[in-house]
């Protein structure tokens, strides 16, 4: 069984794909106490350290380096500041691989990294880790086209070192983004698919804060049969449950329900149900529902991080 260490881990969407793909997680860590604890109800095997990844000074030998080091300076709903400090977090990160010299390495993040003010910090990943010996590919991927019922796009770079002389080539979709029949593959899972039979008003279970002008200023709507709007970890921003009323434009930025039906957003379970967690997660009861809502929104979805890491050569 190779062996991994995931750096930037959160509460385990990294992990749990790579568990799927057979890998042995030896190693695990955040700052988030309550990732830890997420993570370990359920992949309980795992060493899971806690706490800034700059005071771990040695790290176990593995095959494979996974991070997902944090986003907020590139996101698209963050701040968007490109000389923030957690933007330069990939650089303990590249301290990591050069130590352990893993076989391959991957790393995910957002795809905002790709806009004129971000491809400085982009470039430079690239160039850090092609001359610590890997030979490095990245691709923005849909996460629909990989099975996750979630407007969601990511971006991965996958490094092989370099003296295995091989090159890393993305997997190709398994699945057709919605109107793309024509494809051939069958098509993303719908919302219904993967909570369609959840409870609808699970008590204690979402964010039940009014719908406040921000939340209004847009179309936070999907149906049954569509894939959701990107999961987020404010809950006060989660996308709204189906059962709820449409919304209808009133003008830029404006919006509101079309009835006064009951309306919720999505819950925190139903969340990461469709982030691609297995419907029967845990999450223990040493944090409260925001907290739950923060660790499943950040986390990247399982299947789509099965899939990249799927794709590398048997090189173990």
């Amino acid at each position: 069984m190779p062996k991994a260490v995931s750096l930037f881990t959160g509460c385990g969407g990294s992990d749990a794909g790579l568990h799927a793909c057979g890998f042995d997680v030896v190693m695990a860590n955040d700052v988030m106490s309550y990732a830890r604890d997420v993570y370990l109800a359920n992949l309980p095997e795992t060493d899971y350290v806690v706490g800034d990844v700059k005071g771990i000074e040695s790290f176990p030998k593995a095959d494979l380096l996974a991070g997902c080091y944090p986003c907020q300076g590139f996101s698209v709903g963050g701040v968007r500041d490109p000389d923030r400090g957690i933007n330069y977090l990939y650089r303990e990160f590249d301290r990591a691989l050069r130590q352990i010299r893993p076989k391959a390495f991957i790393v995910e993040n957002v795809s905002g990294m790709r806009r004129a003010n971000n491809q400085h910090l982009a470039v430079n990943q690239l160039t850090r880790f092609r001359m610590a010996g890997y030979k490095v590919s990245w691709a923005v991927l849909d996460a629909r086209e990989y099975g996750v019922a979630q407007e969601r796009s990511r971006m991965f770079f996958v490094g092989i070192r370099s003296d295995l002389g091989i090159e890393y080539e993305f997997p190709a979709p398994t699945h057709a983004l919605p109107g793309n029949a024509a494809s051939g593959l069958p098509g993303c899972p719908t919302i219904k698919d993967r909570i369609g039979g959840m409870p609808e008003w699970p008590e204690g279970e979402f964010d039940a804060q009014p719908f406040h002008w921000y939340y209004l200023s847009r179309d936070r709507w999907r149906g049954w049969d569509q894939v959701s709007r990107t999961i987020v970890a404010n809950s006060r921003h989660t996308p709204l449950h189906p059962i709820s009323p449409k919304l209808e434009r009133l003008g830029p930025d404006e919006w509101r329900f079309v009835s006064d039906a009951p309306a919720r957003r999505l819950s925190y379970r139903e969340a990461a149900a469709l982030q691609g967690f297995d419907a029967d997660m845990t999450f223990p009861d040493t944090g409260g529902t925001r907290l739950r809502y923060r660790v499943v929104g950040n986390a990247v979805p399982p299947p789509l991080f099965q899939a990249v890491a799927s794709a590398i050569p048997d090189i173990w």
